[in-house]
C-alpha cells in the first residue's frame, strides 16, 4: 500500500499546527486551527505510525504540532477546561505518548490540565458526562470516544485507578439507555431531561443510527479496554468485551457486500440518497482488525475489517492532478439548534461530504497500521 505512504507524506508536507490541511471545518471557516479532536485523531495516528515504522519524521511532526499548543506551565493554547466540551479531551490522549517519548514536563502538566475538565464536567442523573455544557443533560456516542480512553488512562497512570469504575459505569449506562434491543445498534444521542426538540419524549433518544457515532463508540470500547489491566479490572474488561462483540455482530449484517463499507445511516442503505461513508467505515475497519490483534474478537473477524479497508481505498481513494484524494467523508453531524440539526434521515443526508478530512483520514491510517502490524507478525512467524 505504498500509495497510502505517499498520501500521508502529502498531507504532512502541507500541514502546520496553525493550518493543517485535514481540518476542513477550520478551513471552511477561514480560521486558524485550535485545540480540537480532529487534530487529536490525526496526531494519534501519526504517533502510531512512528511506533511501527520508527521514522523520526513522524515523531518530530507530532511533537512539533502538539508543542505549539502546550505552554511550559501546562496550559493549552485556545483550550478552556471550563468550557466543558468533551470533544476537547480527545487530543489529550497524545500527551501521554509524547511525554513518554520526549520527557517534556509541560506535557505532563498539560495532561493534568485536560483532566481538570473531567473533574468538574457536569453529569446526567445516571452519572454520565454531559457531551458539552451547551448541550445540557445529553449523552452522545461521540463523547464516549472523546473522553473515556483518556479518563481511564489517566486514572490508571496518575490516580491509582480510583475512578476506573466510574468510566466503566458510563459505558454500562450507554448500553442500557441507547441500544436498540431489536437490532443491537445504538442511537446517536440521548437527552436525560427529555427537553431537546430532537428527542423522543418517552425514551429521550434521537431518531437514527449514524455510522460515525457508532464507530466512535466502537473505538471508545476497544481503546479503553486496551489500557485496562487484567489483574485489577479483569471482570470489567470482560463485560466491555461482551458489549463490544455484540456491537460488531450487530453491525456486520449491514456491511455492504460489494465494498465492505457501511452506509451513513446504517440501517437504511437502500434509501436514496444514503451513501457509503468513509470515516465510519474506516473506524470499523480499524476497530475490528485491532480487536482481533488484541484478542477481543476471534481470528474469523479480521476479514470483515480488511474488506472495509480495501473497499474504502478502491471506492474513495483517487488521484487528481498528481495529488491523492480521499473522498466520501461526512464533514460533521450532530444534534441541536444550530441550523436545525434534528437528527432525521434527511438531516444526515444534507450534511456536507468532503475530501481529505481528518475524521476519515485518521482512522484509515490507523486501519492501515493494523494491516502493517499483521504483515509484520506474519513475517516473524
Amino acid at each position: 500500500m505504498k500509495i497510502l505512504d505517499r498520501y500521508i507524506e502529502q498531507l504532512l508536507e502541507k500541514s502546520s499546527p496553525q493550518m493543517p490541511v485535514w481540518n476542513i471545518e477550520k478551513i471552511k471557516e477561514g480560521k486558524e486551527s485550535t485545540w480540537n479532536y480532529m487534530d487529536g485523531c490525526m496526531i494519534k495516528a501519526i504517533l502510531e505510525l512512528y511506533h511501527i515504522t520508527k521514522k523520526e519524521e513522524y515523531l518530530t511532526f507530532a511533537d512539533n504540532f502538539i508543542d505549539y499548543f502546550v505552554s511550559e506551565d501546562g496550559s493549552i493554547k485556545s483550550y478552556d477546561p471550563n468550557e466543558h466540551n468533551l470533544d476537547h479531551v480527545n487530543a489529550g490522549k497524545t500527551l501521554f505518548d509524547l511525554y513518554k517519548l520526549t520527557g517534556k514536563e509541560k506535557y505532563r502538566k498539560a495532561i493534568d490540565t485536560v483532566y481538570s475538565q473531567l473533574k468538574t464536567q457536569p453529569r446526567t442523573s445516571t452519572g454520565n458526562f454531559w457531551h458539552k455544557a451547551i448541550y445540557p443533560n445529553q449523552i452522545w456516542l461521540d463523547g464516549l470516544y472523546m473522553a473515556q480512553p483518556f479518563y481511564m488512562q489517566y486514572e490508571l497512570t496518575y490516580n491509582e485507578g480510583k475512578n476506573c469504575l466510574d468510566s466503566f459505569q458510563q459505558f454500562l449506562n450507554v448500553y442500557s439507555l441507547m441500544r436498540d434491543l431489536r437490532n443491537g445498534l445504538y442511537y446517536h444521542a440521548y437527552d436525560d431531561s427529555r427537553e431537546s426538540f430532537w428527542c423522543d419524549k418517552v425514551t429521550g433518544l434521537s431518531d437514527n443510527f449514524w455510522l460515525r457515532a457508532l464507530g466512535w463508540y466502537a473505538m471508545a470500547l476497544i481503546d479503553t479496554m486496551e489500557v485496562m489491566p487484567e489483574e485489577t479490572l479483569g471482570a470489567e474488561k470482560k463485560e466491555l468485551n461482551r458489549i463490544y462483540k455484540e456491537l460488531i455482530d450487530s453491525m456486520l449484517p449491514y456491511q455492504d457486500e460489494k465494498t465492505g463499507m457501511w452506509y451513513q445511516v446504517v440501517n437504511r442503505g437502500r434509501i436514496k440518497p444514503n451513501y457509503l461513508e468513509t470515516s465510519g467505515s474506516a473506524i470499523f475497519a480499524y476497530a475490528i482488525m485491532k480487536s482481533v490483534r488484541l484478542g477481543y474478537l476471534d481470528e474469523s473477524y479480521f476479514t470483515f475489517g480488511e474488506r472495509a479497508f480495501t473497499g474504502i481505498c478502491e471506492t474513495y481513494l483517487s488521484e487528481e492532478n498528481g495529488e491523492l484524494q480521499l473522498g466520501g467523508i461526512c464533514l460533521v453531524a450532530g444534534l441541536g439548534n444550530k441550523e436545525m440539526r434534528e437528527g432525521t434521515f434527511d438531516y444526515y443526508m444534507r450534511e456536507p461530504i468532503v475530501k481529505n478530512e481528518a475524521k476519515g483520514v485518521a482512522p484509515l491510517i490507523l486501519a492501515y497500521i493494523e494491516i502493517l502490524l499483521r504483515e509484520k507478525a506474519g513475517t516473524q512467524e
